[in-house]
Formats: structure tokens, C-alpha cells, sequence
């Protein structure tokens, strides 16, 4: 790739993924610090994630994915059925986050924009199912994120330095 070797490239996917672990747990200490969860506040959040995502993501669909069949069995496959149930999941998270914003987008608070709204007071009856589902989702992202993490870098470890 661009002329680097397979263990530079290897080298800077790895710091990448790495990186994207702090802005998840700073995401995640925004969420857990704050009482009031406004609009604010979770686009506060969703800077931080969406950089994580975007860390982890890109090397995944540019450097991973493409290596992924060449190399599939053992610590490879357990690696990519890890990362595999972490976007499950992600995307089990992301059924809540879809009614969380309709339910803002209903109340046009995308427009007449009001930080105190609280997200547990607008939309249905059902907004609290949304949110925990968003929130199983994500602690189940985290889980498998992590062990896939730890198996990368094991591979990483043995394949370029053991």
C-alpha cells in the first residue's frame, strides 16, 4: 500500500485502531458525568465516537478487509469474528440512535434549538426502550471492540516483533 511496507502499514493501523480507544472512553465518561443528557451534550459525545469509529473503521475497510480472505483461520478469524459482532452491535445501537433523532427531528428541535430539553422527555413512551437498547448495543460494541482489539494486536505482536 502507497509504497510502505507490509509492517509500517501494519505499525500505523495499529496506532490508529489504538488511538480510537481514548476517544471511546472519553465518549463514554461525557455520557456517564453528565445528569441532564441535552442535545448538546450528545453532539458533544458524538464528536468523540465518531472519531473513535472513524479510526477504527477506515484501516478496517482500507488494510483488514482487504488481507482479511488471503489470511482467514485461526487468531485471523477469531479477529475478524470479534470485530464482526462489535459492528453487529454497533448497528443494534444504531436502531435506537434512529429514534432518538426522529424524535427530536418531531419536536423540531433541530431548528428551534433548546439545550435544556431533556432526550427522556420527548418522544413516545417507548424512548426509554430506544435508549437502552442504544446503550446495550454500545456496551456490547465496547465488549467485542476490546477483544478484538486484543487479538489484533496479538497478531500484530507475534506476526512483526515475535
Amino acid at each position: 500500500m502507497f509504497g510502505l511496507t507490509d509492517a509500517t502499514v501494519a505499525t500505523i493501523v495499529a496506532i490508529l485502531v489504538t488511538a480510537s480507544f481514548p476517544c471511546f472512553l472519553y465518549g463514554a465518561w461525557i455520557m456517564i458525568d453528565t445528569e441532564k443528557v441535552t442535545w448538546g451534550v450528545l453532539v458533544y459525545h458524538l464528536k468523540f465516537i465518531v472519531t473513535g469509529l472513524t479510526l477504527t473503521t477506515v484501516p478496517l475497510l482500507v488494510w483488514m478487509l482487504p488481507r482479511l480472505f488471503g489470511q482467514l483461520g485461526g487468531a485471523s478469524a477469531l479477529h475478524a469474528f470479534l470485530g464482526l459482532q462489535a459492528y453487529a452491535l454497533l448497528a443494534f445501537a444504531f436502531t435506537g440512535i434512529v429514534r432518538i433523532f426522529r424524535a427530536k427531528r418531531k419536536y423540531n428541535l433541530y431548528h428551534d434549538y433548546d439545550e435544556d430539553v431533556l432526550l427522556s422527555e420527548i418522544g413516545t413512551d417507548r424512548m426509554d426502550h430506544w435508549r437502552n437498547r442504544l446503550r446495550i448495543g454500545v456496551f456490547g460494541y465496547v465488549i467485542f471492540w476490546l477483544l478484538a482489539y486484543l487479538v489484533g494486536i496479538a497478531r500484530f505482536a507475534f506476526a512483526y516483533f515475535l
